[in-house]
Parts: structure tokens; C-alpha cells; sequence
């Protein structure tokens, strides 16, 4: 991962999602018959245990648990990792994500489904769970580049979509919106604190004898 490729995620997942929000806006039918479609396959797949389980994920990917806690605790673990720059990061990663997400919501102002199990706030569009957990990811995967914790991240933002979509609390589109604006702000952020993120080695001399260029 280089800067200018965490720039570069950034800007088309923060993008993407605000072209969704203009197409929503302006022209919606293609989405929308896609997103009752998934919609009406969802309320079929509706069980007690798997309605259950999109309870949990309700609470844990959600209210104080997502915009107080989490943050906290992942703070917590970058300063322990890569000292306050790394907390100072993970703090900005979550406060940018759920701001551009409160603020296509108010922007937008898209209905949720009539359907949904749980009541909510307001804008359906894009979905704040969804985009948490991406950003989560992004911010872990930062912290602990590795395979185990990218694949991690990235089956707990999937999960995190479904279960939304199984509450009838979000259309599909607004989960994908959600974890593209998510794992965007973060690498923004990324791009943004690049030193502090990925902080250069230690200086050294190389096989030549001259000191490693810096990066």
C-alpha cells in the first residue's frame, strides 16, 4: 500500500457513493427495483435465529457501541501500537466516516423500507452501521497489515451489510454506500496522516553503504 493508492480508495469510495446519492436523487428506478428486489428476498429468509443474530449485530455496529466505544477501544489500541499519532488517526478515521455519512443522509433524506423491524433514524441512505464497520476495518487492517486481519475486516462489513438488509432497516444500496464511504473516509484520513500511519524505518545503511532512501 502506498499513499497515493490509500488517496486513490479514498477518493473513488467517497465518490462512488455520492454518484449513488445523485443517482437516487435524480433518476432512481434502476436501483430502487434492485434494492426492493433484495428486499422482498430478505423478508422470505426471515427465521428467528437469523433475525436474532441481525438484532446483535444491530446493537454491536450501532449507537453508543459504534460512535463511542469502538473508537475508544481501537484508539486505545493504535496508541499502544503506534503511540498517540496512530490513536490521533483511528479517532479522525471514525469522526470523518460518520460525518460524511450524517451528512448525505440529511442531504438525501431517502426513505427507509416500510418493513423494517427496528425503528431508526433518520435517512435511509447511506447506512451508518455498514459504514462503521468498514471503517473499522480499514482502520485495524492500517494498524495490523495483514492478510487474516484484511479478510477479517472484510467478511465483519459484509456481515454487518446483510444483517441490516434482513432488518428491512436499509435498502441494499444504501449497505453498499454505507462500506464504500466508510472504508473511504478511512483511507482518506490514511493519506492524509501518512507518516503517521505508516512511519518510516528506522534509517540505516544499506548494501552499498549509503543511508536507505526515504519513502
Amino acid at each position: 500500500m502506498t499513499r497515493r493508492l490509500a488517496l486513490l480508495l479514498g477518493i473513488a469510495g467517497v465518490a462512488i457513493t455520492l454518484a449513488t446519492a445523485g443517482v437516487l436523487a435524480a433518476s432512481p428506478a434502476l436501483i430502487v427495483s434492485l434494492d426492493d428486489a433484495w428486499n422482498l428476498e430478505m423478508v422470505e429468509w426471515r427465521n428467528p435465529v437469523l433475525t436474532g443474530w441481525a438484532l446483535i449485530m444491530n446493537v454491536l455496529g450501532g449507537g453508543w457501541v459504534a460512535t463511542i466505544l469502538t473508537p475508544l477501544v481501537v484508539a486505545a489500541l493504535a496508541w499502544i501500537v503506534r503511540g498517540w499519532r496512530g490513536a490521533v488517526f483511528a479517532v479522525l478515521a471514525f469522526a470523518v466516516s460518520a460525518g460524511l455519512v450524517q451528512l448525505v443522509k440529511k442531504v438525501l433524506g431517502r426513505s427507509r423500507p416500510q418493513d423494517l423491524l427496528i425503528a431508526s433514524d433518520f435517512g435511509s441512505f447511506p447506512s451508518g452501521h455498514s459504514a462503521n464497520a468498514a471503517t473499522l476495518a480499514v482502520v485495524l487492517w492500517f494498524l495490523f497489515p495483514t492478510l487474516g486481519v484484511a479478510i477479517g475486516g472484510a467478511l465483519w462489513t459484509v456481515a454487518m451489510a446483510f444483517s441490516r438488509t434482513v432488518l428491512s432497516v436499509h435498502w441494499f444500496s444504501d449497505t453498499v454506500g454505507g462500506a464504500l464511504i466508510g472504508a473511504g473516509a478511512a483511507f482518506l484520513v490514511a493519506a492524509a496522516l501518512w507518516r503517521w500511519v505508516r512511519p518510516a524505518p528506522a534509517s540505516g545503511v544499506g548494501s552499498a553503504g549509503s543511508a536507505d532512501p526515504p519513502r
